[in-house]
């Protein structure tokens, strides 16, 4: 399913799924694609060889997915960070 995002958008989804720590699901409940589109768009918006690095480096990270995270982290960001508008997770 090809999605049409802004150029905004997608630099935000390039961003968060570049993050360590910014699991897949946060992608997907902020813009509603699946871990494998957005590994669809790393792979088209980055240089091939950026994507390899991006895809060797997080491959099987625990932070990347939330059901490998500690029970603990329960959210989607650092407690820490300032709100960011137009954030749909930060107006929560």
């Amino acid at each position: 399913m090809k999605k049409d995002f802004t150029d905004r958008e997608l630099d935000r989804i390039i961003e968060m799924a570049w993050e360590d720590r910014t699991p897949f699901e946060a992608i997907t409940f902020q813009f509603g694609i699946s871990e494998q589109e957005t590994i669809e768009i790393m792979r088209t918006e980055m240089k091939p060889s950026s994507f390899r690095m991006w895809r060797k480096r997080v491959q099987g990270r625990s932070t990347k997915h939330a059901k490998l995270r500690m029970g603990k982290i329960d959210r989607f960001k650092c407690s820490r960070q300032k709100q960011i508008s137009g954030n749909k997770i930060a107006k929560r």
